[in-house]
Order: structure tokens, then C-alpha cells, then sequence
């Protein structure tokens, strides 16, 4: 039997903006935008990973009551959320390439641990680490 996790989701306050950053400004490509009625599935891949995709979606009917909706949305926007991780050949090179993209950083790149690492938010509050890879000895 053969398992493997295939879409990872987050929410996003707006699929339009979101859409735009992780496109324009992260390099992830559209795998699958599809509606059904006001409900929209839309992912993301980056094109060095091909087999994940990130699920853009938002707070609300079918899967949330107004209420739920309205606090995960609240919690998104705090940055209450864990953060996801961009493994990168080289942190600060790709953190000067994302910010002359308009990426806003919560952390500039920092020596820790035997890396460098550095944090951004998407426009929704999901939060990101964006961590060097270790190289090889």
C-alpha cells in the first residue's frame, strides 16, 4: 500500500491575494483552481516540488459556520498559526531576492543552530521559516 501526503492547506483571508504572492512573488505555479458554487479548491506547487501541493483556502461554508470562520481568520491574521518551512541553497541571497519582490520579513537572516534562517508572513499572517539547507560534509 502506498501513502503519501499530498495537499497540505492553510487559510488565507483572500485567494486572489493570496494567489498573487505565493505566484508572483514566492515562484509557486497554480496546480488546481476548480469551484463548486461559492466554494473555490485552489492550489499551489513550487516547481522544484512537484508531487506537494499548498491549498490556498478560505474560512467559511462548507466545512465553517460564520462564527468559526470569522475566528480562524482572526487567528490566521496574529500569526497564531505553526509556520511552514522554505528550505533554501542560500538564506540571505534568497531573502534579498524576496524582499526586492515586495516580501515583507518578521526576521532578518540569522546565524542558529548550524544555519541561517530568517521569517516572513504571507498577506494572510501564515507565518514561513526560510532556512538554509545544511551542506553536505
Amino acid at each position: 500500500m502506498t501513502q503519501a501526503i499530498d495537499v497540505v492547506g492553510i487559510y488565507v483571508r483572500d485567494q486572489e491575494e493570496a494567489l498573487a504572492f505565493y505566484v508572483d512573488k514566492l515562484g509557486f505555479r497554480v496546480h488546481t483552481d476548480v469551484r463548486n458554487g461559492e466554494y473555490r479548491w485552489l492550489t499551489v506547487q513550487h516547481p522544484e516540488q512537484p508531487s506537494f501541493q499548498l491549498g490556498l483556502f478560505t474560512p467559511g461554508p462548507s466545512t465553517h459556520d460564520a462564527a468559526t470562520a470569522q475566528t480562524l481568520k482572526a487567528m490566521v491574521a496574529k500569526g497564531a498559526m505553526p509556520p511552514l518551512v522554505m528550505v533554501v541553497d542560500d538564506c540571505r541571497a534568497a531573502y534579498k531576492r524576496m524582499r526586492a519582490m515586495g516580501v515583507e520579513f518578521t526576521q532578518e537572516p540569522a546565524d542558529r543552530y548550524g544555519t541561517v534562517d530568517a521569517g516572513f508572513r504571507d498577506p494572510s499572517g501564515n507565518g514561513w521559516k526560510l532556512i538554509e539547507a545544511r551542506k553536505s560534509n
